[in-house]
């Protein structure tokens, strides 16, 4: 299913605005902010406003079409894979990549630690990645 069927499965109206920022969260591998996002639209589309996108994302998270990052930082980041994979941020540039590791052995220890039925799991890893510790 695309992403206007998608929309509309859910109520929401397609509009020129909204295809263009799933386009730009959709080929950009940088788990950007919304602001990033408008900053590289805002050539193409000058009269869309940055509420614009942040309402978009929050219509594509709710939709299933994009999972929100909360990475430790003022703003959310997007990531269109929406599959569970953990993810490592760069302190010093604030990069952030995924990490496909096995998640299901944490699953269960919390699961068997706690009583607790696991729903989603959000792994995130902090540390300096290695273009940024040749700088130093």
């Amino acid at each position: 299913m695309n992403i206007a069927e998608k929309l509309r499965m859910n109520g929401y109206k397609v509009t020129p605005q909204r295809l263009a920022v799933y386009d730009a969260i959709n080929n950009n591998m940088s788990h950007p902010n919304a602001e990033s996002i408008y900053k590289k639209l805002q050539p193409n589309y000058p009269s869309m406003s940055l509420a614009t996108v942040y309402k978009t994302m929050e219509i594509f998270a709710k939709i299933g079409v994009v999972r929100v990052l909360q990475c430790g930082e003022d703003s959310h980041r997007y990531d269109y894979k929406i599959d569970s994979h953990a993810h490592i941020r760069c302190v010093k540039c604030n990069r952030i990549y995924d990490v496909n590791i096995d998640q299901a052995p944490l699953i269960e220890l919390a699961a068997s630690q706690t009583g607790f039925t696991i729903d989603d799991v959000s792994l995130s890893f902090i540390g300096t990645c290695k273009d940024c510790q040749e700088k130093e």
